[in-house]
């Protein structure tokens, strides 16, 4: 009898119960390492058996070929599992499997063996026959009955075996986990450095740091420093513990300095603002050092947020791309969700909010079901940085503000006062909001840690909106070592604006002028790099108000600049507001590069575009036949011969062969032409001498550009 397993069974039991009376049923039995789901699996076997079910069990890559031979299915309907099945193929082998006699059918680990395709579309097939599917599995798969299995209870796991509350907290009440230490001796030390943590969002897993610290005063050498950098992790999320994390970490590392472990500890322990590039580095060495993949991911992470927080935005989505594979590989689901949040920050960082939106939906969603502790306030962090962004739904900011204001009081020392300061001055409450800057001031200035740096970005908004020049001066300095940077709160769960933002705009307050322009170009290329659109709109429009007025000493110049939710064109002839519409989006980026093409994907897409990983030729052979043939019957001067020979043009390439583009790629040139050519139709009715200079100079295909036609700036003021 399986002890702490009794409801368990009886989902067990009634599946078998129904199935003889000709309902079957999949049932998916889920927990982490040593919750029990194979030996809960035995069980169902022996049920089976004693109903007179027949039983068929498989694990490995080849689960369900093994199972179909097993049932008799014929070998032509087989092989297509050693290769890429077809969804028809695939339901040949599921019809072939099920049956109208009882039958249990057992499959390990099928998350990880690449079996969840087949198993849910047999799941589709047993309703009507008399088959039941147990299945084990790390994470939830979202198919059949799903059975969560948890940790035991201190009585329940004594029962399994003799044991102490010391092994119950290092092993979680996982009864594989703890018979695995009670078989190493069950020391003190094994289970500490073995034990699953239980550490939530900022909260710090007392009964395991009990453990370790009597495991610590057991043992010396290499086994005392992974001790120790367990320890220090642990403390991470007490702010009031630097001293004692930074004390417990060196010791750690001079008595392990090889362990990825204690590496991994002392970036967690001691994360210092101004340590990006040992972040970087670090994590590489993790990954080189690592003897598991979760170990390796630990790395390529660390040189994810390194990456991103000195705004190397590029590589950094590549090294997301390989732990997200990584991660996907091993069906991790914790990692899985860190790999889908950092894809929604970055979607947020372009302006994508609506594709940012989808994947908090997805991260959320594997969170839960994978049992992910923290998975909505993670997807609080992301959404309150698009919030921050586009900062124009007054209920959200309100609502931030509570929440800020409620972790402010929870967590005391992770400066979610700045947060709160921040969020009142985009709700215009900057009374509030200076109130707020005198309490949290010298507590940040003093601090340091992962969320320091948002935490001065935000009280560098309020010296602004309150143009307090003494406050400004302190921040200005405290923040230029960090210039070049990104504000990234935490392991990057919110990316904002460049350091050099904020430095431009405490350069205002301070009546430096000339340092405010610098620090605002250098913000406005590094969103621009970044594709940033969001961002830059935001660093335009504070040059803007440094820029000369439309009637200043360079009179040649035109500007297209925002104004609030409007647009202002300004020439030598012509003043016009503008509605806000995407083509002007597109306008300025393409103004702001003169001569330089801008793949229409990157327009679209607000950055970097779509990979384009399959290609259609523009015009098939078909269409070029008929377009030549149709040629050769028209007249030079038709209308149609210029429109054919337009197309044609276009498709082909040398020696006539047909061009090949995404489609991906033709749907944003058409999409891309469509909405600059309308947004210069609407220019046209206030500004139309404005409109035909751009209609003469904008060029738009797969790649587009503004080639200065005569008549036009010498530059554009955006």
């Amino acid at each position: 009898m399986l002890i702490g397993r009794e409801c368990e069974l009886r989902v067990v039991t009634h599946a078998l119960d129904r199935a003889s009376a000709g309902h079957g049923d999949v049932i998916v039995l889920t927990g982490p390492h040593g919750a029990g789901t194979t030996s809960l699996a035995d069980a169902a076997v022996d049920l089976a058996l004693a109903r007179g079910f027949p039983v068929l069990r498989a694990s490995g890559p080849l689960m369900w070929a093994q199972l179909a031979r097993d049932r008799g299915v014929p070998d032509d309907v087989v092989v297509p599992l050693f290769t890429s099945p077809t969804p028809l193929e695939l339901d040949d082998v599921a019809r072939r499997l099920v049956c109208r006699d009882p039958l249990l059918i057992v499959v390990d680990d099928v998350d990880r063996a690449g079996g969840v395709e087949l198993l849910s579309v047999v799941a589709g097939r047993v309703g009507a026959a008399r088959t039941v599917v147990v299945a084990t599995a790390r994470t939830s798969l979202g198919i059949g009955r799903e059975v969560a299995l948890r940790g035991l209870t201190p009585e329940e796991l004594d029962q399994v075996l003799p044991s102490s509350l010391a092994l119950w907290t290092a092993s979680r009440g996982l009864p594989g986990v703890a018979m695995e230490l009670s078989a190493l001796g069950g020391s003190l030390v094994d289970m500490a450095l073995r034990a699953p943590s239980a550490n939530e969002f900022l909260e710090v897993d007392g009964d395991l740091v009990r453990l370790l610290e009597q495991a610590v005063s057991r043992t010396a050498g290499p086994v005392r420093g992974r001790l120790l950098a367990r320890l220090a992790r642990l403390l991470a999320n007490d702010a009031s513990s630097h001293d004692r994390r930074r004390e417990l970490v060196a010791e750690a590392v001079r008595l392990d300095p090889r362990s990825p472990d204690v590496l991994d500890a002392r970036l967690h322990a001691l994360w210092d603002p101004a340590g990006a590039q040992d972040r970087i580095d670090t994590g590489q060495r993790i990954a080189e050092l690592a003897t598991s993949g979760a170990v390796a991911r630990k790395g390529l992470f660390w040189q994810f947020i390194g990456l991103m927080e000195l705004g190397r935005v590029t590589a950094a989505e590549s090294v997301l791309s390989r732990f997200h594979a990584a991660a996907s590989a091993a069906a991790d689901g914790p990692d899985v969700v860190m790999a889908l949040s950092r894809q929604a920050v970055l979607a947020a960082l372009r302006g994508r909010f609506d594709t940012a939106a989808d994947l908090v939906d997805e991260f959320v969603a594997v969170g839960v079901r994978t049992g992910v502790p923290d998975t909505h306030r993670l997807a609080g962090s992301v959404l309150g940085g698009m919030i921050g962004v586009a900062a124009d739904d007054r209920t959200r900011l309100a609502e931030g503000v509570t929440d800020f204001a409620t972790l402010a009081r929870r967590f005391p020392g992770h400066y979610y006062e700045a947060s709160t300061a921040g969020l009142l001055v985009l709700l215009d409450r900057v009374d509030e909001a200076a109130a707020e800057l005198r309490r949290v001031l010298p507590a940040v200035l003093s601090g340091t840690g992962p969320r320091w740096l948002s935490a001065m970005a935000d009280l560098a908004s309020v010296a602004v909106a309150t143009g307090q020049e003494n406050v400004a001066e302190v921040l200005y300095r405290r923040l230029l070592p960090f210039s070049g940077r990104l504000v990234v709160w935490a392991g990057a769960a919110s990316v904002r604006e460049p350091v050099s933002y904020w430095l431009g705009r405490l350069a205002v307050v301070l009546g430096r002028t000339e340092d405010a322009v610098a620090h605002l170009r250098s913000a406005a290329v590094q969103a621009s790099e970044a594709g940033a659109l969001p961002v830059l709109e935001r660093v335009e429009a504070a040059l803007a108000e440094l820029s000369p007025p439309p009637d200043d000493p360079s009179p040649g110049n035109w500007r297209l600049v925002r104004d609030g939710e409007d647009w202002l064109l300004t020439t030598h002839a012509e003043h016009a507001r503008l509605r806000d519409r995407r083509g002007l989006h597109y306008l300025r980026a393409l103004l702001s590069a003169p001569g330089r093409e801008i793949q229409a994907l990157d327009l679209a897409a607000g950055g970097s575009g779509l990979t384009s990983a399959t290609t259609t030729p523009l015009l098939d052979e078909t269409a070029l036949r008929a377009y030549r043939t149709r040629l050769a019957q028209l007249s030079d001067d038709d209308p149609e011969h210029a429109f054919i020979v337009g197309e044609l043009r276009r498709a082909t390439g040398l020696g006539g062969r047909s061009r090949a583009a995404s489609s991906e790629a033709e749907r944003a040139r058409v999409n891309v032409t469509r909405t600059l050519l309308s947004a210069l139709d609407r220019m046209a009715v206030q500004a139309p001498l404005a409109a035909a200079h751009l209609r003469a100079s904008i060029r738009t295909g797969l790649a587009c550009r503004y080639d200065p036609a005569p008549g036009g700036p010498p530059r554009w003021r955006l």
